[in-house]
């Protein structure tokens, strides 16, 4: 899956869906997409992201606290 930073409009390549899914995670690991080189993995807060879009991701991905229904 490809997200977005926030601050630079890079796109990184998420390796583990899991980390992302989870809102007790607020880091993924990610490959940025730079060139044809494949770049080193790197850590990136999920607070830091968006889709390519430039849609937020969604809060349950994000807050632990959050419950469907309430709020």
């Amino acid at each position: 899956m490809l997200l977005q930073l926030k601050d630079t409009g890079e796109l990184v390549k998420i390796l583990e869906i899991q980390e992302l899914l989870d809102p007790n995670n607020d880091v993924v690991h990610a490959r940025q997409q730079e060139g044809e080189e494949e770049q080193p993995p790197n850590s990136f807060k999920k607070e830091n992201l968006v889709f390519p879009s430039g849609e937020v991701l969604p809060r349950c991905w994000l807050d632990a606290e959050y419950r469907h229904g309430n709020g």
